[in-house]
Parts: structure tokens; sequence; C-alpha cells
């Protein structure tokens, strides 16, 4: 006869499992402009490079026309569905309503962020060949920007977007983690997500092109650089129940997309992280 007659425990909540579930970097691009149907205009206006003129032989100032260029972001419908039945939802572990929730609304989140990145991918300024993450090449970015007119010193308006091996590049240098160069001391506290340094705010994202390889795709870009359209009253996260099939359910949509306005205020980096992967 058995002595001991366990019992199997299990925790009431869930545990959120490991994948990205936020949008980052729609707060780093620009977000303004006309809604036409399923399109989204943007409109950039310079002078054309111009150059200042005197008055020509009839005494009159010579006029002239702006620079203007309109871009089209066309956006498209985006879903995610999530189905559970009655019994699923009343006998399983924790809440598995909330579950769908956050499950749901991850999915858009990433595809939101996606979106952005294809178009980043599509930029044509580089800082050349593959080499891994410094000071130098951060300011040789930065340079490349500024000798293309871009605005350096819009700290408010500039972003870094890296990848997680990136950031441990940097957190190896001095000027980066040095209380001697820094007002925030990187090492002490949690690990930061976002963060400003050197004029511009950083992002470590996860969903970078080439993660975890000698051929990471990260960027350096003023937010004029890219558009991103939203219709936000078209996102939703609608939870419900059919009566007729006892099903419960949460679908999520998004009606968006991205563009590229200004491939002169973006640089791409080549960055080698392959030393930094699981073994």
């Amino acid at each position: 006869m058995a002595e001991t007659a366990f019992q199997t425990l299990y925790r009431r909540e869930f545990i959120a499992g490991i994948e990205e579930r936020e949008s980052f970097l729609r707060k780093c691009v620009t977000t303004e402009g006309n809604v036409n149907g399923n399109q989204f205009v943007f409109l950039v206006g310079d002078s054309g490079s111009a150059e200042a003129t005197t008055r020509g032989a009839n005494g009159l100032i010579p006029a002239r026309a702006d620079n203007q260029n309109q871009y089209t972001a066309t956006m498209a419908e985006w879903h995610d569905l999530v189905r559970k039945t009655s019994f699923t939802v009343d006998l399983s572990q924790g809440n598995q309503r909330r579950m769908m929730q956050m499950t749901s609304m991850g999915v858009i989140n990433r595809k939101i962020d996606q979106d952005l990145i294809d178009v980043l991918d599509t930029a044509t300024n580089t800082t050349g060949s593959t080499a891994t993450m410094s000071v130098a090449l951060v300011m040789k970015a930065l340079t490349i920007l500024g000798n293309a007119f871009v605005n350096i010193g819009d700290e408010d308006n500039m972003f870094g977007v890296i990848t997680n091996a990136a950031w441990a590049y940097l957190m190896q240098t001095s000027e980066f983690a040095s209380g001697d160069y820094v007002d925030v001391k990187v090492f002490n506290g949690s690990v930061k997500r976002m963060w400003r340094w050197a004029g511009v705010n950083w992002v470590r994202h996860n969903l970078l092109t080439g993660t975890g390889t000698n051929a990471e795709k990260c960027y350096i870009f003023h937010k004029e650089a890219v558009g991103s359209a939203m219709d936000k009253d078209r996102v939703v996260s609608k939870p419900g129940y059919n009566e007729e099939q006892d099903y419960h359910y949460v679908r999520t949509s998004g009606f968006f997309g991205s563009v590229m306005l200004q491939q002169g205020a973006i640089v791409q980096i080549t960055h080698d992280g392959s030393a930094y992967v699981a073994t």
C-alpha cells in the first residue's frame, strides 16, 4: 500500500511565453500625413539645393519654385484571430481570455515593426563593409548623415536601431559605458531597451534583419526618413463569443503601411553579431 498520495498543483496564472509583443519603431518615424482611401500621402519639400541669386540685368530678382515630392504609403489590413472553445477556456489552466488578448495584440505589433523594418532594409547609404559596433562606426554613420545636410543635432528626432550584439559591443566601450563620459551609468540598474547617447535615441530591437549572424542590419536615421501610415480608428482588439458554436475569440486588426521618404536621412550599418550567439 502506498504511503503517499501526492497532488498535482497548477499555478493559477499563466506565464507569458518569451516573444516580442510591443511595437518600438513607430515612435521613431514620421506619422503625419493625409489619408485618401487606402493611401497615406506624405509631402517632402525643400529648395532643391537652390543657390542665392543677384538681380538680373532687368533689375528683377529671379524667382524659383520649391522642390516638392509626394510619397504614398499604401495601407493594407492585417489581422490576427485566436479562437478557443468554451471547454478550453473554462477548464484550462490560467486566464485563457487574457492570454488570447495578449498574444493577439503582440502579433499585430510585431507586424507593424516588421513593416517598418522592411522599409529600413531598402536604405542605400551604408557605412561600408561588415564590422563590429564601435564608437568610430557610430561616428562614421553620423558623419555620413551630416554631410548629407541631415540635422544630426536634432536629438529629439535622431534614432538608432541596433541589435543586441551591437549593443553588447557598445557596452564595452568607455565612451558609452563610463561615468566619465555619460550622465547615466549604464552598468548601474536594469538593462534599458531605449536610451539616449551621442545625440541619438537608441532602440535595441530583436527583429532586425540578420539578427544573430555576421550580417545584422542596424540603422541610424532622422525621424523624417521613413513614414508610417495607420488608420487609428480601425486598429481594434475585439473579444467575442459565438453562442451557436460555443467558442470564444479575440480578433485584433490593423490598417497600416510604411514608405521611405528620404534616403539621404538614413544610414545602414552591416554589423557582425555572430560572436554573440548561443553555442
